[in-house]
C-alpha cells in the first residue's frame, strides 16, 4: 500500500442474511483528499463507514488504514481514526470540559499534550465559550461540533463523520462547511456522508455515490455533472399542465414564473418542442446517475 494512499478498501461486504447492504465495494482514498459518500437512505453508506472505523465486522474482505490491517491490528488501525457517528456519542449530564477531556483519554492524549488537545479542538469547532455547560443543556447543532471536537482531538490521519449536517439549521451548515475547510489538509483524509448534495458539492473533491451496497460512480463531483450534460431541460408550462409533465417525467424543481410554472426535468431525450437545454448542476447530475443506475439494475448493467 502506497504511503499516500490512507484508506484501501478491497472487496468489501456486509450480508444480513440474503440481504447484501454492502456488495463488493473496493477503493483508495489518497493523503489529503475529502470523500463524501453520497447516496440515499439505505444505500449502505452508514454500514461502510461502520466497518471502515472497526464498529461492524464485515462479512468478507479487507480494509487497510493508514498501512494497517484493520482486521489484524485492530487497535493500532483504530488509533488512526476519529469517528463521528451518525448519533454524536456524547454525555448530557457531563460539560464539554470534562466530556472532552475524558474522550482525550479514551484516545490515549499524553497528560501534558491534553489540554493543548482539547483547547484546539474547542477552538476548532467554536466550543471556546460553552466549556463548562452542560452538554445536555446546548443546541442540537453544539452537540453536533461537540461531537465533532471529540473525532479530531487526537489529530488523527483519519477523519470519518456519518450524516454530519443532518438536523442542522442553516447557519449551522455553513459552520460546519467552514470547519471542513479548515480540516483538509495534506496530512489527513476526511470521509462524510450524506444524501444531501449541498454538502458535498461545498466540502468534497471525491463523490463515492452509492446505491443498493455498491458503489456506482466514483470520481470528482465536475466529472459527475459532466455525465448529466445533455440529459436536463427545461419547461415552462401553464399552471393547468403542471400534472401532465409530473407524470411523463421526473421533475427536479418547480419554479413559479409568470402564467404557470417553470420545470426543470431529467430525460435522456424529452421528445417535445417545449423542452430547452439546461446547464446541469450536481442534484440533477446526482438524480440522473441514479436514473440510470436503475435501469441498469433493470437491464442488469451494474449487477
Amino acid at each position: 500500500m502506497s504511503s499516500e494512499q490512507l484508506v484501501r478498501i478491497e472487496h468489501l461486504h456486509r450480508d444480513y442474511g440474503q440481504i447484501h447492504a454492502v456488495n463488493d465495494v473496493s477503493y483508495e482514498i489518497a493523503r489529503g483528499d475529502v470523500l463524501g459518500f453520497l447516496g440515499p437512505n439505505g444505500a449502505g453508506k452508514s454500514t461502510t463507514m461502520q466497518m471502515i472505523t472497526g464498529n461492524l465486522a464485515p462479512s468478507g474482505g479487507e480494509i487497510r488504514v493508514c498501512g494497517i490491517d484493520l482486521l489484524d491490528q485492530p487497535k493500532r488501525a483504530k488509533s488512526e481514526i476519529g469517528y463521528l457517528p451518525e448519533q454524536p456519542p456524547v454525555y448530557p449530564d457531563l460539560t464539554v470540559d470534562e466530556y472532552l477531556a475524558y474522550c482525550a483519554r479514551l484516545h490515549r492524549v499524553s497528560k501534558g499534550q491534553r489540554d493543548r488537545a482539547i483547547d484546539r479542538a474547542k477552538q476548532r469547532c467554536g466550543l471556546g465559550d460553552v466549556g463548562r455547560r452542560l452538554i445536555g443543556n446546548l443546541s442540537k447543532g453544539y452537540r453536533q461540533r461537540v461531537g465533532i471536537a471529540q473525532a479530531i482531538l487526537h489529530n488523527p490521519a483519519v477523519v470519518i463523520l456519518d450524516e454530519p449536517t443532518v438536523g442542522l439549521d442553516p447557519r449551522e451548515r455553513i459552520r460546519f462547511r467552514n470547519l471542513m475547510s479548515d480540516l483538509s489538509t495534506q496530512d489527513r483524509i476526511i470521509l462524510l456522508s450524506t444524501h444531501i448534495v449541498g454538502d458535498i458539492s461545498s466540502t468534497c473533491e471525491t463523490i463515492a455515490l452509492m446505491d443498493l451496497g455498491r458503489v456506482i460512480f466514483h470520481g470528482a463531483p465536475s466529472d459527475l455533472v459532466d455525465s448529466a450534460r445533455g440529459k436536463v431541460w427545461s419547461i415552462t408550462t401553464g399552471y393547468e399542465d403542471l400534472d401532465s409533465w409530473k407524470v411523463r417525467f421526473p421533475v427536479i424543481s418547480t419554479v413559479p414564473s409568470e402564467g404557470g410554472y417553470e420545470l426543470r426535468i431529467v430525460a435522456e431525450d424529452p421528445d417535445t418542442a417545449e423542452a430547452v437545454p439546461a446547464e446541469p448542476n450536481l442534484e440533477d447530475a446526482y438524480i440522473h446517475y441514479m436514473q440510470k443506475a436503475a435501469s441498469g439494475r433493470l437491464s442488469g448493467a451494474f449487477e
